[in-house]
Order: structure tokens, then sequence, then C-alpha cells
């Protein structure tokens, strides 16, 4: 008897990037750079873009992130801990083999409760 194929979609994996994501203290999801010509719109309820991309080919999984870290905080170690993460996580729960976790650290806030 074969085994049943399993098809994991990419709004999944990019959940479990962005779920790890959260967990890391210092950081967040940068949002996405828009394109010339294109419109936000501004309707309740309605998610920004955010600077997060996952490839596939086959079972192999390359994430591309965009972070926003605060300010004081090493900004390789964090780096660092982010690809650490989102690897382990993606390959523990799929099965997936990740080539690359490719973090762009885009900028540099206060730390939340801390609004000059």
């Amino acid at each position: 008897m074969a085994t049943p194929e399993v098809e994991i979609s990419k709004s999944v994996l990019l959940d479990i990037a962005a779920t790890t994501l959260e967990g890391i203290e210092g950081t967040e999801i940068a949002a996405a750079s828009l394109k010339v010509g294109e419109v936000i719109r501004n309707q309740p309820g309605a998610r920004r873009p955010r600077a997060l991309r996952v490839t596939r080919e086959g079972q192999d999984v390359t994430v591309d992130l965009g972070l926003n870290v605060d300010y004081g905080r090493n900004l390789l170690a964090v780096s660092q801990q982010a690809q650490r993460a989102v690897r382990e996580n993606i390959e523990l729960m799929t099965g997936l083999k990740v080539r690359a976790v490719n973090v762009a650290v885009q900028g540099v806030c206060l730390p939340k409760g801390q609004a000059s």
C-alpha cells in the first residue's frame, strides 16, 4: 500500500516562520517595501504586507525575511537566532529541508513601551 501524499501549502510555511519570529524577543517582521504603482488599501482588518517570503523547490525551502530589531540588541546575534529558529521549526514541523534563511535587518526601533 502506497503512502498518501501530503502537500504543505506555502501559507503554512509562512505562518510557521512568522510565529517563530514572534517568539524572538526584540524583533519584528519589517513591513514589505512597496513597488512603484502599488496601492495600499486602508480597510479595517487588512494586513500590511510583510518582508517575509518563502520559496519552495521540491523538498527544499528558502526563507527571505526582513527584520526590525530593537535598539541596543546585537544585530548579528539576533539575526543568527532568527535563522536557527526558523530553520529548526520548519524542518521539525514539515520534514522539508531548509536550504537557507536569509535575514536582512531593515530597521532599528525603540523597544516597545519606550516611545519617545
